[in-house]
Order: structure tokens, then C-alpha cells, then sequence
């Protein structure tokens, strides 16, 4: 039997995201009633610009008093999709204090400060959810938070940021420069003016903080990842890949340690196979590889930006959390038994792709070689190009530490016969 009584939702932030939460909230309407229970009222929208024309959105219900809105004392849920640390911080903690569970899309606070978030929902006794953090529409919080509950999650792989992936893509296939990639990106609108959050990294770090702790039952907070962005990239760095079989993504990637006491978390340009699943993946759209003890490997799929997916997802949590508060329960809320230690980046074992710039005379293979030997790394392959009296040398190495491939860096620089390091990339993936 379906309540009468409406369930009340604020709207924090009326953008691209959030017009759309609204528009979905009342074009399917009875729909949203029929699964939840009840029927849903937008019953106000905070936003800084008054004046603007917000189809669909009666007037009335506009305020630029976010903070009023939220202590109503009448809400059942809060959607927060304004970004930002503050006054979103404030605002959900202020939310929850007045009786409203929280829905939010806003993976900078949340990798910043998840643990007191958290703290604040059950101390209140409310929802705090945010599927549309991370990966758009692509289900994947909820996965690991429930469906993999009961299996041991070993390593997360993907690729969650749409800016640097079609950036990428775009140089990989059509030879494009890094500048010139960028500007189509924008010009498409998958960029920002400023591009600094996704192109160095920081989006999907953020990403990546979200996603190991809830994977790994740890906190892990947005300091505890090592991000590197992908401005360095060349046409250069695609030519070698492409002689190994490989392109090159931005990944995020959570894993714990083979001896299962730490973890560690890190976003990074890397070669990958192109046999690999992730080497497929154009243009703007995410993708996820879960790799668990008793599933196996899982991969999630979809567009990860835009107004219409993360509507998806917040509407998937606004459903879940509205039926929530007509049972009189909660969901799962922060799980961090486990309390492992991040390691740091030079603990961190993977192959290495090493470009060098050398002299072409006899005898600096084996300079080289003996570099890395005395360092501990161990050779794969190795392709060396001369003309004129310079050369190019390429290394490829098999697994080694972070820490052990730079000191074997450190001492190649140190070589009369080492004009530079024209590049370093990981290589992931195998």
C-alpha cells in the first residue's frame, strides 16, 4: 500500500546535474512513487544564480539560503550537487543534524573528509550515499558496498575520469598532440575552461580515494593517493606503445599488497595491452575492473559524466534512501574494520617502460644494463635506434619497485654516455 504523505527533497545546486535531478524527479513522478512507496515533492533548490530560468522548477521554490533550506526540519533527503568543500561540508552536516538523509555527487569532500561524513550520518541516525561520486551512471559503489559484501576485494583498475580518457583516445588514434587533443575536448564540452582537476589528475584521485576504502574497509583519504597527470604524455610515448602492443590510459588503481597488510591507491598514465578490456574504451566513456577472491574479475562499464548519467545515479540513491526512511532504516554506512596502512608510492611494484637518450658507441648497452643490475631491476626487453652519434635506447623492465626503478634513474642520469631520460611509464594491465 503506498503512503500518501509525500517524501520532501531539497536540491542543493541546480547545474547541469542538478536541473536534470529535477527535471527526472518530475517527469517520472508516479514511476519514482510506485518504486519507493510514496510519492516523492521537491520541496525547495538552493542556488546562487536567482534570476536564472530554470525550466520546469516553479519559481517558489527557489532560495539562495542554502542553510535555511536545510534546517526546515521537515526533509527527509538532501541532494547535494553543488561541489566543493564548503559550504557543502556544512551544509550535509547541518542536513543531517535536522533530521534529512543525504544524497550526494561530491567526490572532492568525500575523498577530503568521507570518515567524519560518515560519523555524522550514524550519529544522527541518517543516509549518507553517493553512487554518482565516482563513475557516473555506472553502478559501482553499491557493488562493492553490497553485492561484494561478503567477498575479499583485491584490486580496483580503471579508468574514471572522461576528460583525459577521450584526450587521450583522440592522440592515440589520430596521432594529435596533447594541446591539440585538448582543445577538440573542450570544444566538445568534455573539458572544463580550466582543465587542471581532470588532465592532472586530481578528479580521479579523488575517485580513487572513494573507492579503495570502501574495497579494502580502510580509510583512505584523498593525501593517501599518488597522482600524477597525463600533461607529459607525447605522440612519442604513443609510437612506443604502439611497438609494444599497447596504448596508454589514465588509470586509478587501489590495490592491496600480495602479504595483505597494506594498500595502496595511485592515478597514473600507463601502457596497457592492447588485449587488455581497458584498451578499448573511447572517447569519454569509464570503465572499471574489480579483481576479488571468490568472483573473480568484474567490469564495469559506462558513461562517467554529464548531466543525464549522474542524475542516474543520484536517483538510484534517492530511491534507495527514500525507501530507507519509509522502513524506518538505514543502509550500509562507513566500514573500516580493517584499518590497513596505505604504503607509499615507492613501495609500489610494476614494469617500467624507460626511454633514454644515449651516446651511439660501442659499449653503452652494457653501461646501462649494469646500472640497472646493481639497482635490482631486472631487464625484459631492450630496443636501441643510432644514427649520427645519438641513440635511442628503450627498457622495458619486469616487475620492480617504485623506489628501486628511481635510484636506477638516479644513476643512469649520472652516465656521460646517458644524454637523458626522454620518458618513464609504467606498464599495467598483465
Amino acid at each position: 500500500m503506498m503512503r500518501t504523505r509525500p517524501l520532501k527533497v531539497a536540491l542543493l545546486g541546480c547545474g547541469v546535474v542538478g536541473s536534470e535531478v529535477a527535471r527526472i524527479m518530475t517527469t517520472h513522478a508516479d514511476d519514482l512513487a510506485a518504486r519507493i512507496g510514496a510519492p516523492v515533492e521537491l520541496a525547495g533548490v538552493a542556488v546562487r544564480r536567482p534570476d536564472k530560468v530554470r525550466e520546469g522548477i516553479d519559481p517558489a521554490l527557489i532560495t539562495t539560503d542554502a542553510t535555511a533550506l536545510v534546517k526546515r526540519g521537515d526533509l527527509d533527503i538532501v541532494v547535494e550537487v553543488i561541489g566543493g568543500i564548503e559550504p557543502a561540508r556544512t551544509l550535509i552536516t547541518t542536513a543531517f543534524e535536522h533530521g534529512a538523509s543525504v544524497v550526494s555527487a561530491n567526490k572532492a569532500l568525500l575523498a577530503q573528509d568521507g570518515a567524519a561524513l560518515h560519523a555524522a550520518a550514524e550519529e544522527h541516525g541518517k543516509d549518507l550515499y553517493y553512487e554518482a561520486a565516482v563513475a557516473g551512471a555506472i553502478p559501482l559503489i553499491r557493488p562493492l558496498r553490497e553485492s561484494l559484501a561478503g567477498d575479499k576485494v583485491n584490486r580496483v583498475l580503471g579508468i574514471v575520469n572522461g576528460t583525459t580518457n577521450f584526450i587521450l583516445d583522440k592522440m592515440d588514434s589520430t596521432g594529435a598532440g596533447y594541446q591539440e587533443a585538448l582543445d577538440e575536448a573542450t570544444a566538445l564540452g568534455y573539458a572544463e575552461a580550466d582543465p587542471t582537476a581532470d588532465v592532472e589528475g586530481f578528479d580521479a584521485a579523488a575517485k580513487a580515494a572513494i573507492l579503495a576504502g570502501i574495497a579494502f574497509h580502510t580509510r583512505v583519504r584523498l593525501d593517501d593517493v599518488h597522482r600524477e597527470g597525463m600533461t607529459e604524455v607525447t605522440a612519442a610515448d604513443f609510437a612506443s606503445a604502439k611497438e609494444m602492443g599497447c596504448t596508454i590510459k589514465l588509470l586509478a588503481i587501489c590495490e592491496r599488497a600480495e602479504d595483505g597488510a597494506s594498500v595502496t591507491a595511485r592515478v597514473h598514465p600507463a601502457m596497457i595491452p592492447l588485449s587488455h578490456p581497458l584498451a578499448s574504451v573511447r572517447g569519454a566513456y569509464n570503465a572499471v575492473f574489480v579483481e576479488s577472491d571468490a568472483s573473480g574479475r568484474l567490469m564495469f562499464y559506462g558513461p562517467g559524466a554529464g548531466g543525464s548519467p549522474t542524475a542516474s545515479a543520484v536517483l538510484g540513491d534517492l530511491v534507495a534512501v527514500a525507501r530507507n526512511r519509509i522502513s524506518g532504516t538505514t543502509g550500509p554506512g562507513e566500514s573500516a574494520y580493517a584499518a590497513l596502512p596505505v604504503s607509499s608510492m615507492g613501495e609500489v611494484v610494476t614494469r617500467y617502460h624507460i626511454s633514454l637518450d644515449v651516446a651511439d658507441k660501442p659499449g653503452v648497452l652494457a653501461q646501462v644494463a649494469t646500472v640497472f643490475a646493481e639497482h635490482g631491476v631486472s631487464i625484459d626487453t631492450v630496443r636501441q635506434q643510432g644514427k649520427d652519434g645519438e641513440a635511442s635506447l628503450v627498457v622495458v623492465t619486469h616487475r620492480a619497485s617504485d623506489a628501486a626503478l628511481g635510484g636506477t634513474v638516479e644513476a643512469l642520469r649520472k652516465l656521460d654516455t646517458v644524454r637523458g631520460v626522454a620518458s618513464i611509464m609504467r606498464v599495467e594491465g598483465e
